[in-house]
């Protein structure tokens, strides 16, 4: 698992408020009580969101529909005024907002003025970014925005290995840029934001796992995520992306020589009770796992997020998901409930 890091947790922590905490817990209990029924009961509003600034991308990873610009869904930025009056709405409530589904957040020009605000709401804020844009100026910005937690992916401790996957990336420019970031935190005497070096482990970087730990410490970033690759067609894996070393990997080698989901695919997600998902055009997704937005349960343009949460569609997908789950296409290649983890 992550590490615990104490001031994460305690700044994660300090923005819970009696509503908020009253909030997760009726969360919480509706969704054992969905479980213990069956059938799905729901009780408050989401304590996570997920807000996409854009899906436009300056990489072309194999796996990715930013990257293969695959999506049937418009390439857009979130406009400011439209993300306001959304957590506006929802922000007594909300207790953990990421600013990333799709896409590089940074290219969105207003993306860190939005962190800002929501900061200035006291939710817990954090994004994940390819960090090409990290430069000096940008960095500062990040500090002075208030975002509490910086993901950065880096899936190669080599330029040769980390281009294999984040194709049309350079390394050095992501090495430069958490450079940046951990100088002006120390500049500016800033504990935020909590940075995370994430290696994306697939064939090609098995073998620098250990060597990325070591390059984090000479950055000076704050921990290492290890995170496992969702492969679209797995059973045959084209791009030879799985890994062979098994506890980073989603999925397991059959006899016949092809690979099979670890996960038992259960009959219930978390996800579908604590978090959702909001494109930059306001469409309101289940989670990151439908990213061509095709399970699309409401629109922000023309009704209320609460309306939404609440309505028939959010009714009718959480009881199929607890009816059959394997049956729903983004949820038959889901990691919920494998342990991947070392």
């Amino acid at each position: 698992m992550p590490g615990i890091h104490i001031y994460d947790s305690i700044n994660l922590l300090s923005k819970l408020s009696l509503r908020r905490t009253w909030n997760a817990a009726k969360v919480l209990s509706s969704y054992y009580i969905s479980r213990w029924k069956k059938k799905p009961v729901q009780w408050g509003y989401p304590i996570s969101i997920s807000f996409e600034p854009t899906t436009s991308c300056n990489l072309r990873c194999p796996e990715c529909p930013s990257g293969l610009r695959s999506f049937t869904r418009p390439t857009g930025m979130l406009k400011k005024d439209f993300f306001s009056q959304t957590i506006d709405e929802i922000y007594k409530d909300l207790l953990y907002l990421v600013f990333y589904f799709q896409g590089e957040p940074y290219l969105n020009p207003g993306f860190l003025e939005m962190v800002r605000y929501a900061s200035n709401k006291k939710i817990y804020t954090a994004t994940s970014t390819n960090a090409h844009y990290l430069n000096d100026d940008n960095a500062r910005k990040t500090i002075e925005s208030g975002l509490d937690r910086l993901i950065i992916s880096i899936d190669g401790t080599t330029q040769e290995v980390y281009q294999q996957y984040r194709r049309g990336g350079k390394l050095d420019k992501v090495i430069e840029g958490a450079k940046n970031i951990v100088k002006w935190k120390r500049e500016l005497k800033s504990k935020t934001p909590f940075v995370i070096f994430q290696f994306l482990v697939v064939k090609p970087n098995e073998h620098q796992i250990q060597d990325v730990k070591q390059l984090a410490k000479e950055v000076g970033v704050d921990d290492v995520w290890y995170k496992t690759a969702q492969v679209y067609d797995y059973e045959n894996d084209p791009n030879n992306l799985i890994p062979a070393i098994d506890k980073f990997s989603r999925y397991k080698k059959t006899r016949e020589g092809t690979y099979k989901i670890k996960s038992r695919l259960d009959n219930h997600c978390w996800k579908l009770w604590h978090a959702n998902v909001i494109t930059w055009d306001g469409l309101v997704v289940p989670c990151c796992f439908d990213k061509d937005a095709m399970h699309r349960l409401g629109n922000l343009k023309t009704q209320s997020f609460k309306e939404i949460w609440h309505n028939d569609n959010y009714k009718q997908f959480r009881s199929e998901l607890m009816t059959s789950r394997r049956n729903i296409d983004i949820c038959a290649n889901c990691s919920e409930g494998t342990k991947v983890w070392g």
